[in-house]
């Protein structure tokens, strides 16, 4: 079958990889994608959140099946184009893509079915969302209530940081997802992330993982976009993941289908767990990134079969095959991320590394020029091997992280500390 996927980071590099193991795949193409995924796929570039085009492009060029991956196209409606134009498509419509839309939106959600998660209250004026603050105290979690690429979040553990943050998210600091802030009680505790397929009926789990948040090693620093992951996260035990299904994740589904909005596509869970209980942090309305790069690493050609029973409604019948594996992925990022950096420096070292089951570099933000690879986001690189163990997935990446010449990049060097 022939498989368009959008995007053009290390989550769709890392999809693109394992669909194109599994025998299904005859033609690939991702849009826009990035030298990495050049390599293994056709490139098409275009504006994947224009939904009327890519309805377009999905017809002469005979696609099958489209895979969204970002969450750009997802509130944007193109999922809804390409289902009304009879395409069979992976990605919730734009009424159910508003559980990671909008955070109010979400807590809407949770206080109808019940859902375990912060305490909360939103604001649309800058005043009123302080005098709240200065009524609860510190710490206290700031949100902006739009799509803000992962990066609209400020937990403030001092007074002055939180007031601090509503002025930066209503002075525009992330666009038009600051138009309205959401004021969350801090939740102590270990947080960890659970993939859920959903069909709009029936769900399957699969897969957990622990990303890192924070730019600097100990978690210290600002929150970026992730600059690590790994999988499972032993935080996340069966028991607590049954809770996690039966308290949170079964209630909203039933909760959006109630609504005449059925979710269908994977459901990602952010959760903090204390003393055995998760609590909900957020969802996201596809794979994150980087956790989506250690599930594709553990799931490989699996992935094509699971992804078309989600699309079809056949998630019922559908079964996840593990091995008992870990997996880990790096983020080398460009020195200054995730405030300003700048772009076009030369990566070297990247052709003699091994792209094989067990370990693989994921391209992130790159592009290539007369042979030359070069960075041109602030995550860049997603270096990600397996092991028998996650002391040996973490030293197996480690060890290709030390054979990549990149002089304006850094990463973490304790990825995957809370599990070793």
């Amino acid at each position: 079958m022939n498989i368009l996927i959008l995007g053009s980071g290390g989550r769709e590099h890392s999809l693109a990889w394992a669909i194109k193991q599994n025998p299904k795949c005859d033609r690939l193409i991702v849009a826009p994608g990035n030298a990495g995924i050049a390599a293994i796929a056709e490139c098409a570039d275009f504006d994947i959140n224009d939904g009327s085009y890519v309805v377009t492009f999905a017809e002469e060029n005979a696609v099958d099946f489209v895979v969204i991956g970002p969450e750009a196209p997802l509130a944007a409606g193109v999922a809804d184009r390409l289902r009304a134009a009879g395409i069979l498509t992976f990605g919730p419509s734009q009424l159910a893509a508003q559980l990671e839309a909008s955070k109010a939106f979400t807590k809407e959600i949770c206080d109808a079915c019940a859902a375990p998660t912060a305490a909360y209250a939103r604001f649309v004026d800058a005043g009123a969302a302080k005098d709240y603050i200065r009524a609860q105290g510190a710490p206290i979690v700031i949100k902006a209530d739009g799509l803000a690429a992962g990066k609209g979040v400020i937990v403030a553990m001092t007074l002055d940081e939180a007031l601090n943050g509503v002025d930066e998210i209503f002075g525009g600091a992330f666009g038009a997802a600051g138009t309205e802030v959401v004021i969350e009680e801090f939740m102590e505790g270990e947080e960890a992330s659970y993939f859920i397929l959903c069909d709009g009926a029936d769900i399957l789990p699969i897969g957990t993982a622990q990303d890192h948040k924070r730019v600097f090693d100990g978690d210290l620093g600002p929150n970026t976009g992730g600059m690590g992951a790994y999988s499972p996260a032993p935080v996340l035990t069966d028991e607590i993941a049954q809770k996690a299904l039966d308290q949170i994740i079964r209630p909203t589904v039933a909760e959006m289908a109630r609504r005449g909005m059925p979710y269908q596509g994977v459901l990602y869970a952010g959760f903090m767990i204390k003393d055995g209980q998760p609590r909900l942090v957020e969802y996201n309305a596809r794979f994150g990134d980087p956790e989506c790069q250690v599930l594709m690493m553990r799931l490989g050609a699996q992935v094509l079969d699971l992804l078309l029973a989600c699309a079809e409604g056949r998630l019922a019948d559908a079964r996840v095959n593990w091995a008992d594996d870990h997996a880990l992925t790096v983020v080398m990022a460009a020195k200054g991320y995730p405030g300003p950096y700048s772009k076009g420096s030369v990566i070297n070292g990247l052709d003699g590394l091994p792209e094989t089951s067990m370990e693989i570099v994921f391209h992130a933000g790159t592009t290539e020029a007369e042979g030359k690879i070069s960075a041109t986001g602030g995550r860049v690189l997603n270096v990600t091997a397996r092991g028998a163990s996650l002391a040996e997935a973490q030293a197996r990446a480690y060890a290709l992280v030390d054979r990549i010449d990149w002089p304006d990049g850094f990463c973490r060097r304790d990825i995957g500390w809370r599990a070793l």
